[in-house]
């Protein structure tokens, strides 16, 4: 296992790289390109945040990204691929997909929520169902983020004990860990079915976030020949002289109370308070520091 990436340099990189973005993306824009882009994995392998960090600069009139929740009593009767068709992008689109129909090769095969046949008719139809997106113009990725056991678990306390971050935490979540070599089978299973040449897997290592991030971005600007577009330049015009409008009084409107202000008011307060107990500690071990010396002058 590498180290972890030194975190200024990743920063400096990662901007790097996600500025490139903002060029692949204009070029979407401009050739009318199609992008689908897969992130599967483990649970708390690092999907979202790779994801976060894909789209942090991008427009999102244009990359959209898709989560979809579990599906309803009405998704079950219908084509299994039906539910992500309407997700697919039009011409000038990127779609990033936070899991997919891959779902069915992995936490529903593992947890029993389809039976035999429908996992095994999906292994049968996902590399065909690929096939026709990528013939009709789409570019699709697909990447499968990897971590060890001891990194997961370590992922998952942290989750559990991380008030902001435990709604990240499910039941299925946790129960994974008892099935680590049940879902091991299934990723292995579904790689020998689903590795297309058309639509190939790439698999991440993500047991460091930062490295799998540029990695994982790197990797898409290789992977998609989008070029340098002259983009029209924004000019700021001058503003006009006013035109006699004079704004109601503020008192006719509601506004959101300066929180803020108060916020630094207590900060200053607490600052005055800390710096006086700091001098009080002093003062008190200066006070100590003197009677332990009288006490050996005696």
């Amino acid at each position: 296992m590498s180290a972890r990436m030194a975190k200024k340099l990743y920063e400096s990189e990662l901007m790097v790289l996600q500025a490139k973005l903002v060029d692949m993306q204009a070029w979407v824009q401009e050739t009318g390109a199609r992008i689908v882009i897969i992130f599967e994995g483990r649970d708390a392998a690092g999907k979202g945040s790779t994801i976060k960090r894909v789209a942090e600069y991008l427009n999102p009139r244009v990359t959209h990204i898709v989560a979809l929740p579990a599906p309803g009593e009405r998704d079950k009767t219908r084509w299994y691929f039906q539910r992500y068709v309407p997700h697919l992008p039009a011409g000038g689109e990127i779609v990033l997909m936070d899991r997919s129909w891959y779902n069915r090769a992995g936490v529903e095969h593992v947890m029993g929520y389809c039976t035999p046949t429908e996992y095994h008719r999906f292994l049968h139809q996902a590399p065909i169902f690929e096939r026709m997106l990528v013939e009709d113009g789409i570019i699709l990725l697909k990447y499968w983020f990897s971590v060890s056991d001891e990194e997961q678990e370590k992922r998952f306390i942290d989750r559990a004990d991380d008030p902001m971050r435990r709604w990240k935490l499910s039941p299925n979540d946790v129960l994974s860990i008892t099935k680590w070599e049940d879902y091991s089978r299934a990723k292995d299973t579904m790689f020998v079915h689903t590795d297309i040449p058309e639509a190939r897997w790439w698999e991440v290592d993500n047991e460091d976030k930062r490295r799998g991030r540029i990695n994982t971005i790197a990797h898409i600007l290789s992977q998609v020949p989008y070029e340098l577009v002259e983009r029209e330049e924004v000019v700021v015009p001058p503003r006009p002289p006013s035109g006699g409008y004079e704004r109601p009084p503020r008192d006719m409107t509601a506004s959101v109370p300066d929180y803020a202000k108060e916020v630094e008011k207590r900060h200053k307060e607490e600052r005055v308070s800390s710096k006086q107990g700091k001098r009080e500690r002093e003062k008190d071990a200066a006070e100590i520091a003197d009677r332990e010396e009288a006490a050996d002058d005696k």
